[in-house]
Formats: structure tokens, sequence, C-alpha cells
């Protein structure tokens, strides 16, 4: 090669990356409306599905499921060696009943549908964020399902045991009885059994604010000491004012921070990989 064929190959540009295929490139506003009104409309078709399985299974997920903490022969008092009394639920408003019927049927529809939801909100949001094949969105959907369905399960086996099982007991006076409206346990039971299902998204969060460069692993670790004491001030807002419950959330809650670091590690190789693969002009 002569000097000057040389000199002129190395004054060339670089070759440029060769930029992923985008299915929503082409697309207009009107038309990412459209395709996100379908998806919400699969999304709550899931939803749907999955309130006509609670329907059919009703009795056993409102008698074993509902109300199953309710009796002291639950168990799951006898597996953390709780020492349970039966709750004496009653119904001060003339729909009470009905509202707690059909409010555990959404609920437990909405969990069993949640899978497609997911699906359906990530398979829209994920184009905007990175260029995927659908197996990535199922992927994907499926890691916020596990954490989601995994905090839910906490929620029902462990935090809601000893929290009714603590203000079933707790009394200041022998004179007052603890009646419980049921419209009030079943709030309750729903709000700690959802909010465990959010703060188990917690490593799910960290992935992908970590593979979108948004989030390190060292920032995750630089602050570890203040995490811990924030997962007990969680536990104490979740759990009954008493160590021992604040403890048995706090230490998942301590876990699941430590898992996001690892998380978070894995979405920052993950990054790294594919600004080397686009820098390459590799598929």
């Amino acid at each position: 090669m002569s000097p000057s064929e040389e000199r002129h190959i190395m004054t060339q540009d670089p070759p440029k990356a060769k930029a992923p295929v985008d299915r929503t490139a082409d697309m207009s506003f009107l038309e990412h409306l459209e395709e996100l009104r379908w998806r919400l409309i699969k999304g709550l078709g899931g939803l749907a599905v999955g309130m006509l399985v609670a329907v059919f299974f009703s009795d056993f997920l409102v008698n074993k499921v509902m109300l199953g903490p309710t009796r002291a022969d639950f168990i799951v008092y006898q597996i953390l060696g709780i020492d349970a009394i039966d709750l004496t639920l009653q119904s001060r408003k003339l729909p009470g009943q009905f509202f707690t019927y059909w409010g555990t049927l959404i609920l437990m529809g909405a969990i069993i549908g949640s899978p497609i939801l997911f699906y359906q909100l990530w398979a829209f949001v994920e184009p905007a964020l990175e260029s995927a094949e659908k197996w990535k969105s199922r992927l994907h959907s499926l890691f916020i399902t596990a954490f989601f369905i995994a905090g839910v399960c906490f929620g029902y086996f462990v935090l809601v045991p000893f929290a009714l099982q603590f203000f079933s007991q707790f009394q200041i006076s022998d004179v007052i009885h603890n009646d419980f409206d049921i419209n009030e346990y079943f709030s309750s039971l729903s709000m700690w059994v959802i909010s465990c299902g959010i703060i188990f998204q917690l490593p799910v969060i960290s992935y992908f604010l970590s593979k979108f460069g948004l989030l390190s692993p060292e920032f995750l670790r630089k602050y570890r000491r203040h995490s811990i004491v924030a997962c007990f001030i969680m536990s104490a807002f979740l759990t009954p004012p008493d160590p021992i419950s604040q403890i048995i959330v706090g230490v998942p809650l301590i876990f699941l921070y430590q898992l996001s670091i690892w998380v978070s590690k894995k979405g920052v190789q993950h990054r790294e990989k594919e600004l080397q693969k686009a820098f390459s002009g590799t598929n």
C-alpha cells in the first residue's frame, strides 16, 4: 500500500454504528396514542380474565384466602410459631359484606391478571427506551411480575399474620373487646399486601435505571448504611409498633437493597455491552 493510499484511509471518517431497528420510529403521535389505547385495553382485558377466574373460585378465595388469617388454625400461624386467636369480624354498614365480597374478587383478579397488564404496559414503554425483540419484552415483564408476586406473598404470609395478631390481642382494658369491621379488615389487608408488592419492585427499578445510565452500584454501595435506616423506618410504617414485626419486615427490605446492588451491576454490564456493540457496528 502506497503512503498516499494509507493517508487516505487514515483520514476517512470511522464507520458509523448501525442503528437498531425501531418499530415505533415511523409512528406518528396519534398512532402512539392508538397503540397505547390498545395496550391498555388488552391489559384491562387481562385483569378481566383474572376477575373471571376469581369469580369461579370465589368461595375458596373469600373463605380460605381472604378470611383465612382471621382463624387461629391458619397454617401460617403454626409455621411462624404465632400464638394466634380467632378474630371477630362485624359488618357495621348495610353494604359492608357486599363491598368486601366484590372487593376481594377485584383484588384477587387484579393479582391473577397482573402478568398480562405488566406485559402490555412494558411492551408499549420499552421501544422508547431501547429497541428490543418481543422475547425481551416478555422476559422483562416476567421479571417485573415475579417480584410483584413475591412481594404479595411476603405481605400475605408474613406481614399480615403478625399485624393481625398484634392488633387483635392488644388491649388497653379488659372491658374493651376487639371486634373489627369487615371493611376495615379488607382495607388493611389489601394495603399491606399491595404495598409489599410495590416495595419488592426495588430490584426491578434498580436494574432498569442502571441499564439506562441513571443509577450505578457504586452509588447504592455509598448509601448502604443510610438505606438500612430507611428500611427500618419503612417497616415501622408497614407493621404494628412492636420490634419483632419491624425486624421481620426490615430484614427482607435490607436484603432487597443488597440484591438491588447486584442487579444494578448486571444492568451496567448490559448497558456497556450494548454500547460496545453499537460503536463497533456489529449486529
